[in-house]
């Protein structure tokens, strides 16, 4: 698949511990996303942050949170973001989504042998 040289960035952020359907919000999403055919998805993990209730959510040891912070990120032709965004509204009850403008340098599927 091809993307045009402009693309959205997509990203979406959610706690750890969030759900949707008896299932991990955060993977709820790629799933969906992957459904709906979109270039493809990534989960980041944080290790410290806060939202809208201001609690602070770390990784350290002393204070290990069931609840981190998870960014989604996906990158895809306007019109296709746009489109998911209307199930995105359904699934999530609470967090934060948000679009930017990005340009696609390089989107190689490629092949599983490394070049040489």
């Amino acid at each position: 698949m091809k993307l045009q040289a402009e693309a959205l960035l997509l990203r979406i952020f959610v706690g750890e511990s969030d759900q949707y359907q008896g299932r991990p919000l955060y993977e709820a999403i790629v799933h969906q996303a992957r459904a709906a055919g979109l270039a493809g998805a990534t989960v980041l993990r944080g290790t410290l942050g806060y939202g809208a209730h201001s609690r602070i959510h770390t990784a350290k040891i002393l204070r290990l949170s069931e609840d981190l912070p998870m960014v989604i990120e996906i990158v895809d032709r306007e019109e296709r973001i746009r489109e998911f965004l209307p199930i995105l509204d359904q699934m999530i009850p609470e967090g934060l989504i948000t679009l930017e403008k990005v340009q696609v340098i390089a989107y190689r599927p490629g092949d599983a042998s490394p070049q040489k």
